[in-house]
This record gives C-alpha cells, sequence and structure tokens, in this order.
C-alpha cells in the first residue's frame, strides 16, 4: 500500500509540474505576441501623401504642395541648412520655383513608409516615410541637372508633414545654375 500510495503521489508531483511549466510556456507566448516591435511597416496613405507632393512640386502648384506641411514644419539639408516653419518654407519654394527652376521632374520613385514605435536612434517617433528618387531640374537661364536624392518626412497627428531631411548633392545643382554675376 505504501508503495502504492508513493507512485501516485509522484505520478501526481509529475503532473502537476508539467502543467506549470505549460502554463509558463503559454504565458510567455501571450507577452511575446502582445509585445510591439520597435519598428513596422506604416499605412500605404503616406507613400500616396509624398507621391503627391512630387507631383504638385512638378507641376508649380505649390499651394498644393503646401497644403501637405504642418504650420510648425521643418525642412533640412543635408548641408546644414534649414528652414523652420510653413511660411519659411513656402518662401523658399515658392521663390526657387518662379525664379530658378524652369522644369522639375521626378522619377523612379521608392517610397517606404514606417511606424516608428521605440525611439532609439530615432529623434521622433511615429509615422515616417523614407523616398528615393531621380530628379531633373532645368534651371531658368541656366543648365540641366540629374542627380537622386533621398527624403525622411515625419507626419504628425493630423498626417501632416512636420519634419523634412533631405539628401541632396550641391555640386550638380550648382554646375548647372547660370554664373553670378
Amino acid at each position: 500500500m505504501k508503495k502504492l500510495f508513493l507512485f501516485v503521489l509522484c505520478a501526481y508531483l509529475f503532473i502537476g509540474c508539467k502543467k506549470e511549466a505549460a502554463m509558463e510556456s503559454a504565458t510567455t507566448t501571450a507577452d511575446t505576441a502582445t509585445t510591439v516591435a520597435p519598428v513596422e511597416f506604416a499605412d500605404a496613405k503616406y507613400s500616396e501623401i509624398g507621391k503627391k507632393s512630387l507631383e504638385a512640386l512638378s507641376k508649380d502648384d505649390m499651394d498644393a504642395w503646401m497644403s501637405m506641411y504642418a504650420d510648425n514644419a521643418k525642412f533640412y539639408w543635408n548641408s546644414g541648412d534649414s528652414l523652420v516653419g510653413k511660411p519659411a518654407i513656402d518662401k523658399y519654394w515658392r521663390e526657387r520655383r518662379t525664379n530658378v527652376i524652369e522644369t522639375i521632374t521626378f522619377a523612379k520613385d521608392i517610397w517606404l513608409p514606417l511606424k516608428i514605435n521605440e525611439k532609439g536612434n530615432i529623434p521622433i517617433d511615429g509615422y515616417w516615410l523614407l523616398s528615393w528618387y531621380q530628379v531633373t531640374a532645368k534651371y531658368k537661364g541656366g543648365g540641366t541637372m540629374t542627380q537622386w536624392i533621398h527624403n525622411s518626412y515625419h507626419f504628425d497627428a493630423n498626417d501632416k508633414i512636420d519634419m523634412v531631411n533631405q539628401y541632396v548633392d550641391r555640386v550638380p545643382i550648382n554646375a548647372a545654375l547660370p554664373p553670378k554675376k
């Protein structure tokens, strides 16, 4: 009887321990499933905003182009120059499209909308749109320039662009401009 009792007790402990291990495994799996990835693909609507932006700029529709920007937007270039505020961005680009750039076209565009959930190396979390495209610009009284440009756009809570980082090579642009008098 003692042997039977010990056998039943051991079996009971063995089965009880196995259930706890299975429950721990299930809990760990559930926790992992609810963990948010630091970066994930975002809605394609951000790519459409970017495409519409380039389309408006190429058509010289500056009102449509500026409608995509937040009032507190910032525009940065890799050279260290920047524009702060929608009025400054509007003034610069409207002047540039009216007096400097005759035509501008964009081709071979690539769009990658992302949602950043953890800042990490990124200064701001939220929705970002990365873009790469080939731009060809013909300048008034000057030459033509073609190069690849990379932009990163950040969007505010209203899906307006509140930050642009543009990576551009100024050398071909300056070479295509007419000589300064």
